[in-house]
């Protein structure tokens, strides 16, 4: 059965008419059409889907979108602009993170939502903050420089 479900997305309040059960990722996706959170693994392993849910790192792959109702949903997208990008960004942008970029939506939402919390991480605790995340294409000594960078930033 379909259900109206509104939330707020990167600042604009959004309705979907879904199953109540459809994973958020899809909707996003496919009713709204933004394309910053991947579809990798659907079972919450690999972090491509990635978005902060009322500020807390969620993988939408496995969120129903009925358990988004009235709250705030920010993606890539709305973490910053291509005029002023999020500390995060930026530091990917400066230490040329991307290889094929697929998965940098992950770890970027992961970093931000860490970064937010605290400001002087040792590496360790970045580490142990970017943990269950996949990349493919190696870049993960690039990714912990750039989060190292993005502290420095903010």
């Amino acid at each position: 059965m379909q259900t109206s479900i509104t939330f707020r997305v990167d600042g604009k309040d959004q309705t979907v008419t879904v199953d109540p059960e459809m994973p958020l990722l899809y909707a996003l996706r496919d009713d709204l059409g933004l394309n910053n959170p991947k579809f990798g693994c659907g079972l919450a392993q690999c972090g491509a889907c990635t978005v902060h849910v009322d500020g807390a790192p969620t993988r939408s792959c496995v969120t129903p979108t009925a358990s988004v109702a009235g709250k705030q949903v920010t993606t890539l997208a709305g973490l910053g602009t291509p005029e002023h990008p999020h500390p995060v960004q930026q530091a990917y942008i400066d230490e040329q993170v991307p290889q094929c970029g697929y998965c940098i939506n992950g770890w970027m939402m992961t970093a931000a939502a860490f970064l937010r919390d605290n400001k002087d991480p040792s590496e360790d605790q970045i580490r142990e903050a970017l943990t269950g995340l996949k990349c493919r294409c190696g870049t993960h000594m690039a990714i912990l420089r750039a989060v190292k960078r993005a502290a420095s930033l903010a």
